[in-house]
């Protein structure tokens, strides 16, 4: 391990000139290249973390890289598919997955998926009977029912899960909607994928596998759950350890574990970002004990509420030495984090209430150099796009944005 140097004379001048330009300087690795994998996953995960190892992984940037991968892999599945989404809205890329899914069906692959019957309220209920009268098993999770309870309407599947075969999956925050197509033909908005093969697909088989056995009770599942114990090993198609992480509190201990192990960087890309004391005072600390804090926010939010109830935080971060980066090109909806460009998370998870306490949600974390800095020049990528936000600019907000933020603020916990 590469001990942490103090700053040139020269340094600062770069760090000065980066700061100015509003981009994320590189630093050098903090580890050796010749460090085991195992070792940092010990180092960046906390205990009890199941490691599958032995992982291909393949980060996808947007719709644009994202659909043609997945639609790819429904095209060439030969045994079964399985779809988890929060969103499957009936446009043009709903109309082009439900094809694709059809045909499968057709064909003879055993096709099942399962949307969320809020994220997925505006589509239309005839494309989903005409996907069941072509032999897709698609059905939603918690349709609307005002007698259960409020509970029972705000817990929501907000996973995004793709697995086809037991070789190959998808996991991150992309849903199957035109907000995520290109330019042009949708909203492109921002957000990050990652195709696994390997061990942890059939540990994101499983949790689509637990989440459809919770809510129909399949026999067909039941069955499968007691032939689970005979089925081979996966083959390691890579050299990534994953952790797949579907508890939302322990996918908020590993956000925290990481932060705290920080030695050099961490950068968030949140698309949500209403964090509680514990995540503030974690971020600020690391600031304070110099390692280098950056948030990729979104700077007009699809949830505007939200937008305000998160620069509620701002004054108190950037205080602390924390830089905010806006993205200002449509709407950010990644949730991603990279920590000494060696940890990294990709999924459905955000730092807001909701995530934290009702939605149901999985993330892949790992511990690897190569794809942590692919993660980590991603992310300077993104920051080229983006306004930084200064703290005496903050300062000069307007009276009315003040009062908003803290009304907001005092409800963070309901929104």
């Amino acid at each position: 391990m590469r001990e942490q140097s103090g700053v040139s004379s020269d340094g600062e001048a770069e760090l000065v000139r980066a700061h100015s330009h509003g981009v994320v300087p590189e630093h050098p690795p903090v580890w050796s290249p010749n460090v085991s994998g195992l070792l940092l996953s010990r180092y960046y995960l906390p205990r009890g973390h199941a490691v599958q190892r032995g992982n291909a992984c393949q980060l996808l940037r947007d719709g644009v890289e994202a659909y043609p991968a997945m639609l790819e892999a429904i095209r060439r599945a030969r045994r079964y598919i399985r779809l988890e989404t929060y969103m499957f809205i009936t446009d043009a890329v709903g109309e082009l997955f439900g094809q694709a899914l059809a045909e499968a069906a057709e064909r003879g692959v055993h096709v099942k998926v399962l949307y969320d019957a809020v994220g997925s309220w505006t589509s239309r209920r005839s494309f989903f009977e005409g996907l069941r009268a072509r032999g897709v098993d698609i059905r939603a999770f918690k349709p609307f029912s005002l007698a259960r309870g409020l509970r029972h309407l705000l817990r929501r599947d907000h996973r995004k899960i793709l697995v086809v075969d037991g070789e190959v999956a998808f996991t991150g925050g992309v849903n199957i909607s035109a907000h995520w197509a290109p330019e042009g033909q949708g909203s492109a908005w921002r957000d990050d994928v990652l195709r696994i093969e390997g061990p942890a697909v059939h540990e994101l088989e499983r949790r689509f596998l637990a989440t459809w056995r919770m809510m129909f009770q399949d026999r067909f599942h039941r069955l499968a759950r007691g032939l689970r114990h005979f089925k081979p090993r996966a083959p390691q198609r890579g050299q990534v350890g994953l952790a797949v992480l579907s508890s939302r509190r322990s996918i908020h201990r590993a956000y925290l574990h990481a932060i705290h192990r920080a030695r050099s960087s961490v950068l968030i890309a949140a698309a949500y970002f209403i964090p509680d004391r514990r995540m503030v005072a974690a971020l600020r600390e690391a600031s304070k004990r110099g390692v280098e804090v950056h948030l990729l926010l979104n700077a007009r939010s699809d949830h505007p509420f939200l937008e305000f109830a998160t620069r509620a935080f701002y004054e108190k971060l950037l205080a602390s030495g924390i830089r905010i980066f806006e993205w200002q090109r449509g709407v950010l909806h990644a949730k991603t984090a990279v920590v000494d460009g060696v940890w990294g998370t990709i999924g459905s998870f955000n730092l807001e209430r909701l995530s934290l306490a009702f939605n149901h949600e999985v993330n892949a974390v790992f511990a690897d150099p190569r794809l942590g800095r692919q993660l980590e020049e991603s992310f300077r990528t993104d920051c080229g796009n983006c306004r930084e936000v200064t703290l005496e600019e903050f300062r000069r907000r307007p009276l009315w944005q003040r009062a908003l933020e803290r009304v907001l603020y005092a409800f963070r916990k309901m929104l």
